[in-house]
């Protein structure tokens, strides 16, 4: 069950992030894994493996579109 929900915040981010013409697939998330051991409550940083570098890229250029999203605005990408 968690795990559908790490899922499913990733392509929420990503999705925020993306630019409003263009869609990425919805398969583009290779593999999406928590960080560290669980804790309740307790938040971790998420590792998201994407398919092509290509959308890599486009996502690290438009990471700065998390700082106006209220929601999302404790969030940060970086490219490891």
């Amino acid at each position: 069950m968690r795990e559908r929900e790490v899922r499913k915040l990733a392509k929420t981010i990503i999705k925020q992030v993306q630019d409003n013409t263009q869609e990425l697939d919805q398969e583009e998330e290779e593999e999406v894994i928590r960080l560290g051991r669980f804790s309740e409550g307790d938040r971790r940083p998420m590792k998201v493996r994407m398919r092509s570098q290509v959308s890599v890229e486009e996502i690290m250029a438009r990471k700065g579109k998390l700082a106006d999203d209220t929601e999302h605005k404790d969030i940060w990408i970086k490219e490891i």
